[in-house]
């Protein structure tokens, strides 16, 4: 009887040892806000495709727009809207600018409209610490598969969003902005591709 009792607890002891190693495994492998951005922002260029909805409470059908994209780090955002009607943009640390027969022009931009285009821009390159500024961060997932919950710490902000999700793998995949009037826009990105360089002509509408 006491040997088997000795089998039993040294059983039980080697179940909690193994628990406990899991445990700390667990923990040796958990995927934080500093491996994310790492992870997203590693890509120097990242080109895709994009479909946008924006859902409105007075309408029943959300209103949707497509187009492509290329993120370059050192330089910003293109935006290059496809339909319903064709438009680019570029979005960079001065702000918004709008292709026109002249060439790029900055569009005036509002405080809030500014800090969302910061917002996007931090969000697509993975820059943790600026949005740790304006949002609490809480990150759930793996590296493969990963959601980050963004809810607004100032006040502006708080007037604008109510909360924002965002999932993806090893680049961002879906944006969900959720407003403080009912109102939401999902901006899913398809197709991903990351890359070593921009082309010529992305380049040179990053630098004209």
């Amino acid at each position: 009887m006491k040997s088997g009792k000795h089998l039993i607890a040294r059983y039980i002891s080697r179940i909690a040892a193994g628990l406990l190693l899991a445990g700390i495994a667990q923990l040796a492998m958990a995927f934080d806000l500093d491996q994310l951005s790492e992870q997203l922002g590693e890509p120097e260029v990242v080109r895709g495709s994009f479909i946008q909805e924006k859902h409105l409470r007075a309408l029943p059908q959300p209103l949707t727009s497509r187009g492509r994209f290329v993120l370059a780090k050192n330089h910003g955002l293109l935006w290059l809207l496809e339909r319903p009607l064709q438009q680019d943009y570029r979005i960079d640390a001065q702000g918004i600018a709008r292709r026109s027969e002249q060439g790029w022009q900055f569009v005036a931009q509002q405080s809030a409209t500014a800090q969302q285009n910061r917002l996007f821009l931090a969000v697509l390159k993975g820059d943790s610490s600026g949005l740790r500024q304006d949002f609490e961060l809480s990150l759930s997932g793996t590296a493969e598969a990963w959601q980050l919950d963004l809810t607004p710490r100032s006040v502006l902000l708080k007037q604008v969003f109510k909360a924002i999700v965002i999932t993806g793998g090893a680049l961002v995949q879906r944006i969900e902005l959720q407003e403080t009037q009912g109102d939401s826009t999902v901006l899913r990105l398809e197709d991903n591709q990351a890359d070593q360089s921009l082309s010529d002509a992305e380049r040179h509408d990053f630098q004209s």
